[in-house]
């Protein structure tokens, strides 16, 4: 892994939007708590812990995006329709925790920045888009589309709340139209990337488990028959075996596949990511800001820069990484899903 401006490090905004992206992130994941508990139930509560372990795993995975620049995943999309809008940035707070705790990931300091911007911001932008797209049509094919379309509107969005708080509190004196075009324009390309990411994703667990896609449990609801002719008021009325079917069965294969799927892409499919510049390091070091950047105060920790500075494979500290995310993850789902029984 490349250097330590994968996300915001310290050192890029003053102390009051540092402190008040704190106060902003606290409240939601407060807000998030309570929500979750509609969305999680002991069923879907294991799903979260993957999901958040498959966006750190991801995550990992820079693309190249242009010449010498890279993106990755940001996720808050993907998260929110996997799981929900509540748990998704629950998910997302607890990658961004591990990541700058364990792997000196985006700064101490500015880890409310971070949840802030890739957390809230992406989800939110993310569910509602999608929800907005998603009403367009009822098939599980207009569902994937609008995961594609949710997704790369999430990526910009959550560049230009970057710029809109550089321009209230960054500490160096850079024109904020700059930093808003530049920030924008690679931010677009990185979109396109977490869009193909984000709609595959959605796509293959929608082709197996349906029911386990928070964002289509509308197409996955079990119709009721009544009456010897299968019909409701005289109207007739199919029920596809696809679609009731998954409800009924255990999602613990689903899980272990995924959770296999997700050790492969971090284990071993991130010696291959980019090693190019990520979208803010690119632009921090063309504008002449990323001096501003301070040391961060895990840096010397043997994870730090993903194993990079205590001679850790990466795809050993992928492991560990994921690891860590799943239980933490989890939980969290788990304190905060519904006490309602339902079969695992």
């Amino acid at each position: 892994m490349k250097g330590f401006v994968v996300h915001v490090p310290d050192g890029f905004f003053n102390a009051a939007v540092s402190v008040s992206a704190g106060a902003v992130a606290a409240a939601g994941l407060a807000v998030c708590l309570r929500g979750a508990r509609r969305e999680l139930d002991d069923r879907t509560a294991p799903m979260a812990g993957l999901v958040a372990a498959f966006i750190f795993a991801v995550q990992m995975l820079n693309f190249p995006v242009a010449a010498g620049t890279s993106g990755h995943l940001l996720g808050g999309a993907l998260a929110a329709i996997l799981v929900g809008p509540y748990t998704g940035v629950l998910c997302m707070a607890v990658v961004l925790l591990v990541q700058c705790v364990f792997f000196a990931d985006g700064g101490l300091t500015a880890l409310g920045i971070n949840i802030t911007i890739m957390g809230i911001v992406t989800v939110v932008v993310g569910w509602g888009v999608f929800r907005l797209v998603a009403r367009l049509t009822k098939s599980r094919g207009g569902v994937t589309a609008a995961a594609f379309v949710a997704a790369l509107v999430s990526v910009p969005s959550a560049a230009l709340v970057f710029s809109a708080l550089f321009w209230v509190g960054g500490t160096a004196p850079i024109e904020v139209s700059a930093v808003a075009i530049a920030m924008g324009g690679v931010h677009v390309l990185i979109g396109i990337g977490e869009a193909v990411i984000t709609a595959l994703t959605v796509g293959a667990v929608l082709a197996v488990r349906p029911d386990l896609v928070y964002g289509a449990r509308g197409l996955t609801r079990s119709l009721v028959l009544r009456g010897a002719d299968g019909t409701i008021a005289g109207e007739p009325v199919t029920v596809a075996a696809e679609e009731t079917a998954p409800a009924r069965a255990s999602v613990k294969p689903f899980l272990l596949v995924g959770l296999g799927l997700t050790l492969l892409l971090a284990g071993i499919v991130s010696f291959f990511a980019s090693s190019s510049p990520d979208g803010l390091e690119a632009v921090a070091e063309n504008k002449g800001f990323l001096g501003q950047a301070t040391g961060h105060v895990f840096g010397r920790w043997a994870l730090a820069d993903y194993g990079e500075v205590g001679g850790i494979p990466v795809g050993i500290a992928g492991i560990i990484g994921v690891g860590l995310v799943l239980l933490i993850a989890g939980g969290v789902a788990y304190a905060a899903r519904s006490r309602a029984k339902v079969r695992v």
